[in-house]
């Protein structure tokens, strides 16, 4: 209901490059290094947000999606579901294109806001198993 194909394809072939990674960090073991790594051989740019704002994947990281300070086309949320409602209104406040939720991140009230205001939207999925998909 969350992840139509369509929208799926658009944001991964021609919303953008330039992908903020809420929730990255140095932390090798956590899923967000991985699926970010995996976003860099696709091509995509990878922007990593967290509040220690550690450089990872080569990137310089920032605290807040708001201290970025040129645009980000896609917002990939790796945070709690009680955290990231507030992370798609900040996404939608800096002008993104497109918000996406990783498997397990569920909020319904976020998708209505975020899709309301004109941005793609995806939820509880991950676009490193969804990239090999495109073909």
């Amino acid at each position: 209901m969350y992840a139509d194909d369509e929208t799926i394809r658009r944001i991964l072939t021609s919303t953008g490059d330039t992908w903020a990674v809420v929730g990255l960090s140095g932390n090798r073991s956590r899923a967000a290094y991985g699926v970010a790594a995996v976003l860099q051989r696709y091509g995509k740019r990878v922007v990593p947000v967290h509040p220690k704002a550690e450089t990872v994947h080569g990137e310089r990281g920032y605290a807040s999606l708001a201290e970025i300070p040129f645009p980000v086309d896609v917002v990939d949320v790796f945070v709690n579901s009680e955290l990231a409602g507030p992370v798609a209104d900040e996404a939608a406040a800096i002008g993104a294109k497109a918000v996406w939720f990783q498997l397990g991140v569920i909020d319904e009230k976020a998708y209505e806001r975020t899709t309301a205001a004109g941005l793609d939207m995806v939820m509880d999925r991950c676009p490193a198993i969804e990239i090999p998909r495109l073909g």
